[in-house]
């Protein structure tokens, strides 16, 4: 492998490392998520009763389902919150 060859994938390297490391800390994205960690997939039900041969409709065998905290998002949503204010009654 040429010199050339090796600085321009040690450079491809280097910018996959800061671009995932600015994507981790950008405040576009939101806050992680507790449940996936970021991921948006969680493990599967079916691996809790299955002896180390998973797989169902959900998961499609792979053992990871989309994450019900997040909708598989892998950022926090926001609950919705309805806040009722009543007026004080005139004393």
């Amino acid at each position: 492998m040429g010199p050339i060859v090796l600085a321009t994938g040690l450079s491809v390297l280097a910018g996959a490392v800061l671009v995932k490391q600015a994507m981790d800390q950008s405040p576009m994205m939101g806050p992680r998520c507790p449940s996936c960690n970021g991921t948006g997939r969680v493990t599967c039900m079916c691996t809790r009763w299955s002896d180390s041969d998973y797989g169902c409709r959900t998961c499609a065998g792979s053992g990871r389902m989309g994450c019900s905290s997040c909708g598989g998002s892998g950022t926090g949503r926001p609950i919705p919150v309805q806040i009722a204010v009543r007026p004080r009654p005139p004393s």
